[in-house]
């Protein structure tokens, strides 16, 4: 009881910390992704025909029941988005530390894994408040894992046989949006695993998972249904084949995902800054690389699959998550695109089945093989240095990116007077270069009309 009063308190250290991060980098005013929101949602979000659409599913149906609190009780505030963000990273931090309690990790692991969950180098979904629901569907994918650890460990509660069952429908359905590729993917690998190591070990078939897969697999096919309604526009990427650009610059695709690799040791930012060359970045991503291997390898090795299978699932949601990102995203052609801060949720789970894997390890060196553990503690401090760079960076711009949302405040309030090239660069939105600025005035004239947000305070 006293291990979990204690490490309950150090998330919320880490959540106080969040907070008091957004209070200081931000201003309660709409820009970037909230001009679509705006546009496609208000004034009346009670409207069913905003809702019942058929890529609904694409538009995450929990965030149209926080704009209706948000906009009745708060008047559209951004900061009640980054608040409910804020703590959904706790929910998720909780769903880990479970797990680390039930798995008794010891407190120098689990503080290096509380560490990179409430690092900075998530910032930017941490001040766009409209990511929230990403983190809920992240810590309901955490909390869904370490029910399918409990069952196959044997340590299962009254209620996960149950729990399985419900919580894909509750979080693809509800929050999961375009990240339930992964988190099906991984769920169905989890069991089909699980049914293939109890026939070898049972010498039978059994149909224990069969439910719960089926379980994963409805709600993600809905999904699909869903998606196949959906119109997609990214703006500056490039109509290109796969194949042939892979020919054509096969150098470009190895930088580009370890540069996403690197990501997760120091920020995009900060590496821009300390950095000359590509050197450095690649350097950092080959020794992630190498991590993701050692892990692997102990997996393994070791048999820990057997002890715990949460950790494998982690490295295999991260592992997923950068190929995902690189197949998606790699026609942008700009290597760095995989090291924006927005992706660093996806990437952390692979981060932390890593230091669990090293953590479980651990207990197993016997005496006189101390140079592995201090393979492990060398990784841990190489993740723990450059989240520590890339917060303290962060800390620093947090008065200059408020200082752009106040700037931009007031280019808001004054927005009759501007022209559209000037809102579209001031307020972050290029989704649709020819007609941007003609969107953001739109959305500054609803918020006006209602009086909501950055114009409740004139």
């Amino acid at each position: 009881m006293k291990t979990r009063k204690w490490y309950g308190l150090v998330i919320l250290a880490g959540v106080l910390f969040s907070l008091y991060y957004v209070r200081n980098a931000s201003y309660d005013v709409v820009y970037s992704d909230y001009i679509r929101l705006v546009n496609n949602y208000l004034p009346d979000v009670w409207n069913p025909d905003k809702f019942f659409v058929p890529d609904i599913l694409t538009r995450i149906p929990v965030t149209y029941l926080a704009r209706i609190v948000n906009t009745s009780l708060f008047g559209y505030s951004l900061t009640f988005d980054q608040v409910l963000g804020v703590l959904c990273l706790g929910l998720g931090a909780g769903a880990v530390t479970l797990y680390c309690v039930e798995e008794k990790i010891s407190a120098p692991w689990f503080l290096t894994i509380m560490a990179l969950l409430f690092s900075l180098n998530k910032w930017e979904m941490m001040v766009n408040g409209s990511g929230w629901a990403h983190f809920l569907a992240f810590a309901g994918f955490y909390y869904h894992y370490l029910v399918v650890d409990r069952v196959w460990t044997g340590r299962e509660k009254k209620g996960d046989r149950a729990r399985l069952l419900w919580i894909p429908w509750a979080v693809i359905l509800g929050a999961a949006g375009q990240y339930c590729a992964v988190y099906t993917a991984v769920l169905l690998l989890a069991y089909g695993f699980m049914t293939i190591w109890k026939r070898l070990r049972e010498k039978r078939w059994t149909r224990e998972f069969a439910l719960p897969a089926l379980s994963a697999a409805a709600p993600f096919a809905l999904y699909l249904w869903s998606y196949s309604y959906s119109v997609e526009d990214h703006a500056g990427m490039q109509q290109l084949s796969l194949i042939s650009q892979l020919l054509d610059t096969p150098g470009y695709f190895a930088r580009f995902l370890l540069k996403s690799l690197e990501s997760l040791v120091v920020g995009v930012e900060a590496a821009q800054e300390l950095f000359t060359g590509n050197a450095p970045y690649l350097i950092l991503g080959f020794l992630v690389a190498a991590a993701y291997l050692l892990a692997l390898w102990l997996q393994y090795r070791m048999r820990l699959y057997e002890e715990s299978l949460f950790p494998l699932m982690l490295i295999a949601a991260g592992a997923m998550n950068h190929a995902l990102i690189l197949l998606t995203r790699w026609s942008f052609l700009i290597e760095d695109y995989g090291m924006s801060a927005r992706y660093t949720p996806q990437f952390l789970f692979g981060i932390l089945g890593i230091l669990l894997t090293f953590a479980l390890a651990g207990r197993h060196i016997r005496a006189g093989r101390v140079w592995k553990t201090a393979v492990f503690a060398a990784f841990a401090l190489m993740f723990l240095a450059g989240n520590a760079a890339t917060t303290k960076r962060e800390l620093h711009m947090a008065p200059y990116r408020k200082n752009a949302c106040m700037e931009r405040a007031q280019v808001a309030l004054d927005y009759r007077q501007k022209t559209d090239d000037e809102l579209r660069e001031k307020f972050e939105y290029r989704m649709n270069e020819e007609n941007s600025g003609a969107e953001v005035r739109r959305a500054l004239e609803i918020l006006d009309e209602q009086n909501w947000n950055v114009f409740r305070r004139r």
